[in-house]
């Protein structure tokens, strides 16, 4: 279940955890960012992808969304709606879009896009790839029934070399029978990929089963350099295939911390010196940083508890949204003011 951080959340939150204990059943939920929900709900775009539902149901479908894929979803709202600081405002507006729209292509072309299932505007930040032609390759996608290879992108409407030459790299073919479709090796440099192969001893066969995590040690067998002068290419582009070949569909978000999911809500007079909980970064401050531990009021970690090193402010260590461990160190009932530590 995925839950909005807006008004009231915690009641929200507080409702569905009773409701999870008389159920008794392996459900939990999350508490998300619904930074630019609303402004997705009255969009356009909304209107498109949910004709039938009002508003307030585009909203929760926009919450739930971020739960299961939060970059899909995000790209569909201006940056300038999440709420990127407070000081957004003092920028101007075009410096202002040119910078977010750079830092959201970046991010689409870093993880990559599945070309059957990207919406859109999602496929809108892929580079080389303009509003037109992302609706296009979703037409020819819903006329043909998927793309079976990088190849097909050809025969997209108005997408042409130079567009190929940008996009193709970004977009990924899980179902593609070429296991090179489901990486971010451009097809350019499939002759060399498949050389690199053949060099270091891998069958067609073995390459279908995707067991290719040996690939890097067998590679260093043969001899970069020999392998360079074999193939064509530099040593970067030979490390970076390297890389891509021994996780076929490998997603980097994988790597960074997940959502914390929970079943039940914590009350303050809960809460005992040297607990040790996780948490969530609501806010990064001069003096240090607010942590959701799951009651009502965020704890605070003061600049001197971030870590064992000295820091001039703790946007060196942390940021919003980070996913922290942290141990209680006094709890104020009165004032209603909780201290917490990083140092475990």
């Amino acid at each position: 279940i995925s839950i909005g951080n807006g008004t009231a959340s915690r009641e929200s939150e507080k409702f569905v955890a009773e409701l999870l204990h008389e159920m008794n059943q392996p459900v939990e939920y999350a508490v998300v960012s619904e930074a630019g929900a609303s402004v997705y709900s009255a969009s356009k775009l909304a209107a498109q992808e949910f004709p039938d539902f009002d508003v307030s149901l585009r909203s929760a479908v926009s919450i739930a969304r971020r739960l299961q894929d939060p970059l899909a979803e995000l790209v569909k709202i201006d940056p300038k709606a999440i709420g990127v600081g407070q000081y957004q405002h003092d920028m101007p507006p075009k410096q202002l879009d040119e910078t977010l729209s750079g830092v959201v292509e970046d991010c689409v072309n870093t993880v990559g896009v599945d070309l059957n299932t990207a919406s859109p505007s999602l496929l809108s930040h892929v580079s080389g790839i303009s509003g037109t032609l992302a609706k296009n390759i979703v037409e020819f996608r819903e006329e043909n029934g998927g793309f079976t290879d990088r190849k097909l992108l050809k025969k997209v409407a108005k997408l042409g070399p130079k567009a190929f030459e940008q996009c193709a790299g970004f977009l990924r073919i899980a179902e593609s029978k070429n296991l090179l479709d489901n990486t971010a090796v451009h097809p350019e440099s499939y002759p060399a990929a498949e050389k690199l192969l053949e060099l270091c001893g891998y069958t067609k066969e073995r390459v279908k089963k995707g067991d290719l995590s040996g690939l890097k040690a067998a590679a260093e067998l043969v001899g970069k350099q020999k392998l360079c002068e074999e193939t064509g290419v530099g040593m970067l582009t030979l490390n970076d295939i390297i890389t891509e070949l021994m996780k076929p569909g490998r997603d980097p978000r994988d790597e960074l911390a997940k959502p914390l999911l929970k079943t039940d809500v914590m009350e303050l007079k809960d809460l005992k010196p040297d607990m040790i909980l996780d948490g969530t970064v609501r806010n990064v401050i001069d003096f240090g940083a607010f942590v959701d531990i799951g009651v009502h009021e965020d704890g605070l970690v003061h600049i001197s508890q971030i870590c064992n090193r000295y820091i001039r402010h703790p946007s060196e260590v942390l940021k919003v949204g980070d996913i922290v461990k942290v141990k209680v160190l006094s709890v104020d009932m009165q004032r209603k003011r909780i201290a917490l530590t990083m140092k475990l």
